[in-house]
């Protein structure tokens, strides 16, 4: 709201209410909805790793025309719809490493709720009906335009046409749509129909959150109107701020282009995921500031490959060089400031406003301490440890790193890497080059170090 960033203090010590909009569960989620989703998740991550409670709302609009018209084209309801896409939604948070919200609520089950906090805005006043329809009076909260900084004659001025004639005013918005025959409605004091979008979230966050929320955020094209319209609906209601801070992510562009439909290069995140591994795309996310625009292309996802195998061999290497060391002291003052800098500079930068490009940077710091330790003849093992941890550390809240389980390999790779030892053993060298050819097109890495033979997946 004040353009500035401001140290931030919840209403509650400890506790945090964060509500973040959703995605409307028509389709697919694509890359520009997968950067909120990424990123807010980060904030909670990290606001928990500093000792907070987060309650942390995001909801699903789960009846809009858009799913009335996707209903159509399948052949379908809406219900069926809505518990398709937000099935995959869910299979592509897993996807990408991300816990479930504490709670998605959906339109369709708050409707009474919604459906109240019309009739209490209509009995103050700042809500008429008309035709079916009920439309928020703009004009009569003084404030409307705060938050996206617009005025409001400057917006009047900007509608010329296609203005319903059932409003008062042209920027006065829908809180209630009479339906029309054969859509999905719910009865209301005005008529059989469905809320508006705005309305949704106003009465969701008082309902799971309470008047007011420690952080609002979503997507930087929901400032205006979105935001703009729940501050608007909220306030006149509760009488107080309908959060204390507020924060949105920039724009994803495809090739220096804005995505769109109508050229046709949204990119979806299931497509996504075939294609890369989730360390990869967490890490291109996070690379860039929230509130910059983000350009993707081919070559920036092949940079955050590269760059998070840097970072997974750095951890590999050091846990098989662990197994393998014998000398075990303390670690000295000197490297253990080494790695309290590290550490510290993670969190100044987290802690400023979530600088996460360089709590990334950290990190490699972190990779860089841990290769130049990996190229001394004797390694202390309690040296690894104290780097295993730190980066364990860094880690849990950025997640570009997952320690996967050991997989079993198949009858056959065991058969073929045996072979290759007899064949090593044998100096049959050309035998032990096909067969680690053979080996890394079925996605089998070997490594042959001092320690013996290592195996990881591509």
């Amino acid at each position: 709201m004040s353009r500035t960033k401001e140290e931030f203090v919840p209403q509650e010590p400890g506790k945090v209410k964060m509500y973040v909009c959703g995605p409307t569960v028509y389709d697919y989620i694509h890359i520009g909805n997968a950067r909120p989703v990424i990123f807010f998740d980060t904030v909670r991550g990290y606001l928990e790793q500093t000792g907070h409670d987060v309650n942390y709302v995001v909801n699903f609009t789960d009846v809009d025309d858009k799913l009335i018209r996707k209903a159509e084209q399948l052949g379908t309801d809406v219900p069926h719809v809505a518990e398709k896409f937000i099935a995959a939604y869910y299979e592509d948070l897993e996807g990408l490493g991300i816990p479930k919200a504490s709670s998605n609520p959906r339109v369709t089950e708050n409707m009474p709720l919604i459906i109240d906090f019309i009739r209490e805005l209509v009995e103050k006043g700042f809500a008429y009906e008309n035709g079916g329809d009920v439309y928020y009076r703009t004009g009569k909260f003084s404030e409307y335009g705060k938050l996206s900084k617009q005025n409001l004659q400057e917006l009047q001025f900007g509608i010329r046409v296609g203005v319903d004639e059932r409003k008062e005013h042209p920027e006065d918005f829908v809180l209630w749509k009479a339906a029309k025959p054969g859509e999905i409605y719910w009865s209301s004091p005005w008529g059989d129909g469905r809320p508006g979008w705005h309305i949704e979230c106003s009465a969701m966050a008082r309902e799971y959150l309470g008047d007011t929320l420690d952080i609002h955020g979503g997507g930087q094209d929901l400032q205006f109107p979105h935001h703009e319209c729940e501050c608007a609906q909220s306030e006149v209601l509760t009488g107080k701020p309908l959060a204390n801070y507020w924060m949105h992510n920039g724009f994803i562009r495809i090739d220096n282009e804005k995505m769109s439909k109508s050229l046709g290069n949204g990119v979806l995140v299931k497509d996504l995921r075939n294609q890369y591994k989730r360390e990869a795309i967490r890490y291109f996310m996070l690379s860039t500031h929230y509130r910059n625009p983000l350009n993707f292309t081919d070559d920036t996802m092949e940079q955050a490959q590269n760059s998070v195998d840097r970072i997974a061999n750095a951890v590999g290497n050091l846990n098989h060089r662990l197994n393998a060391v014998t000398v075990d002291q303390d670690i000295t003052a000197e490297f253990a400031a080494r790695l309290d800098q590290i550490r510290q500079q993670y969190h100044e930068k987290m802690q400023d406003d979530f600088n996460t490009p360089d709590a990334i940077t950290a990190m490699f710091e972190w990779a860089g301490e841990a290769n130049q330790l990996l190229q001394q003849e004797v390694v202390n093992a309690a040296d690894i440890r104290a780097l295993l941890e730190l980066f364990s550390e860094l880690n849990a809240v950025l997640r570009i790193y997952t320690d996967a389980e050991p997989e079993l390999l198949d009858e056959e790779v065991e058969r073929l890497i045996e072979e290759r030892v007899e064949a090593r053993k044998s100096k049959n060298w050309a035998r032990a080059d096909e067969i680690r050819d053979e080996l890394s097109a079925r996605g089998i890495l070997l490594e042959d170090t001092a320690q013996g033979m290592r195996w990881r997946r591509k």
